[in-house]
């Protein structure tokens, strides 16, 4: 170990180096909070001037960023999806306003928990939109009704629910019905609508409104009825066809009389998919349809029975079987795979996360013509340090490599020095936290007290 520091103390003074090894740090998975809160102090991180927002924390590394005294280093920790949400919780009280709203903002995003008591401590903020942003989480009742009498005109609007309504006091909802605030009156009118609305129009009427949007609406409603719906088989609005060939009631043969226009990109799937696509009689009519939209709809569930995912990943449709990727944990590996060296959108690293993505056997594309293949061998969990060593001066996947825990120490303090190498190296959670310290100091990062 001695002999590595040494090798490492006649790097001292290489700018270049020292650039590398911050943006290498900033990104290990495995930063230590000792080390995290000293590159904390660090102005403009090379290469990452969001990090905050994406790397790995735990309750520590979150601790350590709570405390920070900049406003930037508590918002970024704020919208981190990894971050320790019980750590978190301090900042319900944190003396920036800013940092309180955007916590509130953002509480219950990336399906985190909330606390126990934190939305109450939001709702009686000092500033009301921090108040404001309270409510949309779920609140004790006599906190709700607290705000449904709040200074502020739209906090009172966006306290009121329809659970909440009959506990208040008479005097209050008399006082909330006479409030000439707008916000609290469109609350008001959106919650209770009145008892005699406007009647819907017709099914009759609404399939030959001159408003392309109304038939669209009309044509999906399952509240009209089928033979009215396909008189708008012929609309000359290519949403209108559209809508109508994806209704839940229609035969194959009567889907396949629609001249419908499947659209590029992103499409809305229908509403019976989306509610009831969990159902296995649902899944399969889906499946089976020659409606290639109703098929790409279903591939979207998390989780299908095996005869669906097995009927979608041999379908002929390519988007069919990248969505059944993208969104079904059963989607098979080989699928996986074959969607990861051939999808050239960005959001094929994200197949890479795919439960069924690494399997034993994938060092078998280590010479692969293709880079993504040879970097899919990495995640060949049987590997061993030959491989990582093998690929760690391949042009495209040797910065993967260097990251990877399997390399030898050896060739990772020796990367370590070599510009090009450095960052990737410095990523590497198998760096030890005396190193990683080592390199702080000769980058000339200042060493904090108590360490």
């Amino acid at each position: 170990m001695d002999a590595v520091c040494e090798s490492l103390d006649r790097l001292s003074g290489d700018d270049r180096l020292a650039q590398e090894w911050l943006g290498g740090l900033a990104s290990n998975p495995a930063l230590p909070s000792s080390v995290l809160a000293r590159l904390l102090t660090v102005e403009g991180l090379p290469h990452s001037s969001s990090w905050l927002t994406w790397c790995p924390l735990d309750a520590e590394r979150t601790a350590v960023l709570v405390a920070s005294p900049q406003i930037d280093h508590r918002l970024q920790v704020v919208v981190n999806p990894n971050a320790d949400v019980d750590v978190l919780a301090c900042l319900a009280r944190d003396p920036a306003p800013r940092v309180r709203f955007v916590y509130a903002a953002v509480l219950g995003d990336f399906g985190r928990r909330i606390p126990e008591g934190v939305a109450d401590i939001l709702a009686g903020d000092s500033e009301a939109k921090v108040r404001r942003m309270a409510t949309q989480w779920s609140l004790s009742v006599p906190v709700r009704a607290r705000l449904a009498e709040d200074e502020d005109a739209q906090v009172r609007g966006a306290a009121l629910t329809a659970e909440l309504w009959p506990r208040l006091a008479d005097t209050v909802r008399e006082s909330l019905l006479a409030d000439p605030a707008p916000g609290v009156q469109n609350a008001i009118a959106r919650l209770f609508p009145s008892a005699d609305p406007a009647p819907l129009p017709a099914p009759a009427l609404r399939i030959q409104d001159p408003d392309p949007a109304v038939r669209r609406e009309a044509a999906q409603d399952p509240e009209v009825p089928t033979v009215l719906a396909l008189e708008l088989a012929e609309d000359p609005d290519d949403a209108v066809r559209l809508a109508l060939s994806m209704r839940e009631d229609l035969t194959e043969h009567q889907r396949a009389a629609i001249a419908y226009v499947v659209p590029h990109g992103y499409h809305t799937p229908p509403r019976w998919i989306v509610e009831r696509g969990h159902e296995p009689d649902v899944a399969r009519r889906a499946a089976a349809s020659d409606h290639v939209l109703l098929r790409r709809s279903i591939a979207m569930q998390n989780h299908l029975p095996a005869d669906v995912v097995d009927r979608l990943a041999r379908d002929e449709d390519f988007f069919v079987k990248l969505t059944l990727c993208e969104s079904c944990q059963e989607a098979p590996h080989d699928l996986v795979l074959e969607m990861y060296a051939y999808w050239h959108d960005l959001k094929r690293e994200f197949l890479r996360c795919h439960p069924n993505f690494a399997r034993p056997g994938l060092a078998r594309f280590a010479d692969h013509p293709d880079p993504r293949l040879r970097r899919a061998a990495l995640d060949d969990p049987d590997a061993g340090p030959e491989l990582v060593l093998r690929l760690v001066d391949d042009p495209d996947v040797g910065g993967w490599a260097l990251r990877d825990p399997r390399l030898p120490g050896w060739e990772l303090h020796q990367r370590l020095g070599i510009a090009g190498s450095a960052r990737s190296a410095a990523a590497n959670p198998a760096l030890p936290p005396a190193t990683m310290h080592q390199l702080l100091d000769l980058a000339g990062v200042a060493v904090l007290p108590g360490r």
